[in-house]
């Protein structure tokens, strides 16, 4: 997984040009999605979660990532299935998102990471209206890669700002209170 994350933060300082055809691939469920690797600010294996009382199903916890409390969603229970169970591959990716404080980490379960792929712009597919396991909102395209189709995910929507208000409180809990990452 060490060559895997590398090879994310090598991605991640590519040229802008660049931006909207790399993507890192993940199992969720038995399918295959990506996300923009400009929004993924590295991977971690899956550790010990701090619950929060009164968190939507979605949300698993939170982790202390070197000092800052971290939410951590479950993205099959996001997505409306029953939430993911942990094995030795299921990972944390920590994603970068804009929040009204200005950005703010979060990180997604999945069940494991794949690879760094490059999808070029003519090689992605508006969402389905119909056929797919998520909402289509979920959905920013279906990229083709080889002979398959990948779900790229909109990170926008699948961490809603109604999302990140709801997280928002747990920047209030001190990192020393939730163990170590």
């Amino acid at each position: 997984m060490g060559d895997l994350v590398t090879s994310a933060r090598t991605a991640v300082q590519a040229p802008a040009a660049l931006e909207n055809q790399q993507y890192l691939t993940f199992m969720l469920g038995g399918e295959i999605f990506a996300i923009g690797i400009l929004s993924i600010k590295e991977i971690i294996e899956y550790g010990q979660l701090t619950r929060v009382p009164l968190m939507p199903a979605h949300i698993r916890g939170v982790i202390n990532l070197r000092g800052a409390v971290v939410p951590v969603i479950d993205l099959s229970a996001r997505f409306g299935r029953a939430g993911g169970e942990v094995t030795r591959r299921t990972c944390i990716v920590i994603l970068e998102v804009p929040a009204d404080t200005g950005r703010q980490d979060i990180g997604v379960v999945v069940d494991a990471v794949n690879e760094v792929v490059e999808i070029p712009a003519d090689r992605v597919e508006p969402a389905p209206a119909f056929g797919a396991h998520i909402r289509t909102d979920f959905i920013q395209g279906m990229g083709k890669v080889e002979d398959r189709f990948v779900i790229i995910l909109s990170v926008d929507h699948v961490l809603s700002v109604e999302e990140l208000a709801c997280l928002e409180h747990l920047h209030g809990l001190d990192a020393a209170d939730v163990g170590d990452a």
